[in-house]
């Protein structure tokens, strides 16, 4: 059959929310999936035919492979690597896509999730895909041809594809860390929007009038943030300025946009950072060059890692729950899974505005 790869080439789409997908409305069970012999059927070939074509295209007349594929798309086919028993039971294992296995952000996650999954006897199958919805949509269609009984998902936003596959997989899902996009089934997170709002106030209100926004790894929720920021700063009269890197967060790319911020920014009198470790970069950078935290340079961060509630002075950060938010998400799957009626569509644990030593 196809790689994954494969498929996505043939199949690659944009990202989106799936709230327009509900395979069972508010109570998803997992389904019989497309077979080979219904794209069979809808083709007028053999069943062995279909397969050959899956395998290797070249096997077959162009013709009849792009109507295969098609077929294929259209009933939702999603390869089997588990045997035919786990098609029509339980698997006992939940699917986990995170997008970063070096950010401590989703390392808290997974320990709020196993600490439900592992009393129950249910096993994870984890699957990292570097903040990219193409590689997303990779990592699902594999966890999904292993028959898993439910999926957790790290973003809102997905590839038309990836909202056909859970479509015709039928099983729960618990989007996380998002409060705010309409999520397939159920969501469980915060509010990024009005946290990013309510850090900026406080520091306006102690006096910063020159705020830098430092967006790193563009996903959806660092742009969420960036509008809670820009909402606060328009408010005020402010000036809002955003300076924006692609790659994973770390140390060495706050110290990188601290130098670019005293190059092109001067006036800047504080930075509001979309997480903790681009934060505690730009304070060494800050400390490195003599500039004075705070009385010079306000720093603020997200999330409230260890890192940065331990150092001296202790850093400014918006605390969210995540190991609760991994704990909820799997708590509202399970519960799924075996049966019951699905609770609130959208689960907001809220978050904590510390103002630490560095405002």
């Amino acid at each position: 059959m196809l790689s994954e790869h494969e498929w996505f080439k043939v199949f690659g789409s944009e990202p989106t929310p799936c709230s327009g997908y509900s395979p069972a409305g508010r109570d998803a069970v997992k389904k019989k999936r497309p077979t080979l012999q219904d794209i069979a059927d809808r083709v007028g070939a053999t069943k062995m035919t279909v397969s050959r074509a899956l395998r290797d295209p070249t096997t077959v007349s162009e013709g009849l492979c792009e109507r295969i594929f098609a077929a294929a798309e259209q009933v939702g086919y999603i390869p089997n690597r588990a045997p035919d028993l786990l098609s029509r039971a339980t698997s006992h294992s939940i699917g986990v896509l995170v997008p970063s296995l070096t950010n401590q952000v989703f390392a808290d996650v997974l320990v709020g999730i196993e600490e439900v999954t592992e009393p129950l006897g249910y096993h994870l199958m984890l699957s990292h895909y570097g903040y990219s919805q193409e590689l997303e949509e990779r990592s699902l269609a594999s966890l999904l041809s292993y028959n898993v009984d439910g999926v957790i998902l790290s973003d809102s936003l997905h590839t038309a594809r990836t909202c056909r596959m859970l479509e015709t997989a039928g099983i729960p899902t618990v989007e996380i860390m998002d409060s705010l996009t309409p999520p397939l089934h159920q969501a469980v997170g915060f509010d990024n929007v009005r946290a990013g709002y309510d850090m900026i106030s406080e520091m306006v209100r102690r006096g910063r009038r020159h705020i830098v926004y430092l967006a790193v790894r563009l996903d959806e929720r660092t742009r969420q943030r960036e509008q809670g920021y820009r909402q606060a700063m328009e408010e005020h009269g402010l000036q809002p300025i955003t300076l924006q890197r692609s790659q994973r967060s770390s140390y060495s790319v706050g110290a990188a946009l601290l130098d670019e911020i005293l190059a092109e920014h001067p006036e800047t009198d504080g930075i509001f950072c979309t997480n903790d470790d681009v934060a505690v970069g730009a304070y060494f950078e800050c400390l490195r060059r003599g500039i004075r935290v705070p009385k010079q340079m306000a720093i603020a961060g997200f999330h409230g890692h260890d890192v940065g509630q331990v150092m001296s002075p202790r850093l400014a950060s918006v605390i969210t729950p995540r190991q609760a938010i991994g704990h909820r998400a799997a708590s509202e799957l399970l519960n799924r899974i075996h049966g019951n009626a699905m609770g609130e569509a959208v689960i907001d644990l809220g978050y904590t505005v510390e103002p630490g030593m560095t405002l």
